[in-house]
Parts: structure tokens; C-alpha cells; sequence
């Protein structure tokens, strides 16, 4: 029998005086865990983008739960996206959309 991958889903804020859109700041967080632990370890984070509030530069991303601090810690040496300067910042971490959203308050 095979079990069910566990996913925890980070809520984020992009600091950046760019306009975003989701796919730009998912390839800047998926090209940082490319660099930081490989081929290897991109595929085992299995990355989605689960929402994204424009207005607001918050989003939302899925990870596996295995790959948790893998995805921090890429998230964190994110300095630029698309070559202009920016940072992303972690609201919070959580099991479930429906926790997520009442940890963070306005996801």
C-alpha cells in the first residue's frame, strides 16, 4: 500500500518594488532550491503554487513536508527576482489551507 505524501503549505510575502506576477516569484523560488540542493532536491520538494493575492504580494506555495527546511532556507537566500532586488519572507507554515488562513489572518 502507498502512503499519501504529507504537504505543508508556506504562506509568503515578497518584498519588491517590481510588479510580480505568481509565475515570476514561483521560478525565483523554484530556480533558488535548484541551486541551493539540486536536481535532487527540487524534485523531492514538489513546489505548487496554491494562491496568489497581487495587492497584497502574498501567496501561497505547497511543498512536501520532507522538504520543509529545504524550501526555507531557499526561500531565505532568495535575494532578486528577475534581476531586480527583493526579498521573500515567511508568514507561516501549516498542514492545512483552512489553519494557514487562520494563523496568518488575512490569506
Amino acid at each position: 500500500m502507498i502512503k499519501r505524501e504529507k504537504r505543508r503549505y508556506l504562506a509568503l510575502e515578497v518584498v519588491s518594488e517590481q510588479p510580480l506576477n505568481e509565475q515570476i516569484v514561483l521560478d525565483a523560488v523554484q530556480s533558488s532550491v535548484h541551486r541551493l540542493f539540486g536536481e535532487y532536491g527540487a524534485s523531492q520538494a514538489n513546489l505548487k503554487l496554491i494562491k496568489f493575492i497581487p495587492e497584497k504580494r502574498q501567496f501561497v506555495i505547497r511543498c512536501s513536508h520532507k522538504a520543509l527546511e529545504h524550501v526555507r532556507a531557499a526561500i531565505a537566500s532568495t535575494t532578486a527576482i528577475n534581476g531586480k532586488t527583493a526579498a521573500i519572507h515567511v508568514m507561516g507554515v501549516s498542514g492545512t489551507l483552512k489553519a494557514l488562513s487562520k494563523k496568518t489572518r488575512n490569506i
